[in-house]
């Protein structure tokens, strides 16, 4: 299907909520490739992930500009939320259980099939570094599987407003740079770790092009900058290693939930 399915009513509320948030504070966005996201059919946005809001800023474009939602992978935990998960599920968001995410990369396939933008954190966390972490190689394996083109998109900026370890805070006439690049296109049969090594490279020149194109710069020292670049952000090293520590207790909870799925078949 190459139709571009509309967006429901709950998505269109969530974003006008965060784009109201935004134009409230007065952001400024800088964006530049928009023509590299299909215009129709399935396709992947891999996105970097710096803040609680890249979701909102990779597929602010895409939405505004090509009418095109922006069906987002996001944690499980968050659609058991009361509310939140509520409107997560109606807006036709996917969830990941974190370690144990065969559903949602089938999942996430059928919406491609159906001619959707699908957005993917293959970083799985907020960068504590805001570098690139190591990637997973799920965004490959469902463009892959679905032979549909992998968009590489980053953002920079938002972290400064919300992010790990920060509360929100007003950021009036802050400038966001987004940029999407030339898609890697797969096709079935193609090596997933290739093709995320191909996708990490290409996210990781167009940060250093969104970085150089921010007109504040990289101010020494300043607590949102990268520590390779001079700024008081934890280091990559230290970033990674926090990541190794949370996906090794997800993988922990996982295995606790398989074990627990044959108990709970045999008690019904």
């Amino acid at each position: 299907m190459n139709a571009s399915p509309r967006p429901s009513w709950p998505y269109r509320f969530a974003a006008a909520t965060a784009f109201g948030t935004f134009r409230l504070q007065g952001w400024r966005f800088d964006v530049a490739g928009l023509e590299h996201v299909p215009t129709r059919g399935g396709a992947v946005l891999a996105m970097n992930h710096t803040s609680f809001v890249d979701f909102f800023t990779v597929g602010r474009a895409p939405y505004q500009e090509l009418g095109r939602p922006v069906r987002i992978l996001a944690k499980a935990s968050l659609f058991r939320l009361p509310l939140f998960g509520r409107l997560m599920r109606s807006a036709g968001h996917i969830p990941v259980q974190r370690g144990a995410g065969t559903e949602a990369l089938s999942d996430a396939v059928s919406a491609l099939g159906r001619g959707e933008l699908v957005g993917v954190l293959p970083e799985q966390t907020i960068s504590r570094a805001f570098e690139l972490l190591p990637f997973k190689t799920g965004a490959a394996r469902m463009a892959i599987a679905a032979a549909a083109p992998l968009v590489p998109s980053v953002s920079w900026g938002s972290h400064r407003f919300w992010t790990v370890g920060r509360p929100p805070r007003p950021c009036p006439r802050l400038t966001v740079v987004v940029r999407y690049g030339e898609p890697v296109v797969p096709t079935r049969g193609d090596d997933a770790d290739a093709v995320t090594a191909e996708l990490r490279a290409r996210m990781a020149g167009l940060l250093e092009t969104a970085r150089e194109a921010h007109p504040e710069g990289l101010p020494a020292g300043a607590w949102w900058v990268p520590a390779r670049l001079g700024g008081g952000a934890p280091s990559l090293e230290e970033a990674e290693a926090e990541l190794a520590r949370l996906r090794a207790g997800w993988q922990r909870r996982a295995t606790r939930r398989r074990a627990r799925r044959p108990e709970r078949a045999r008690g019904a």
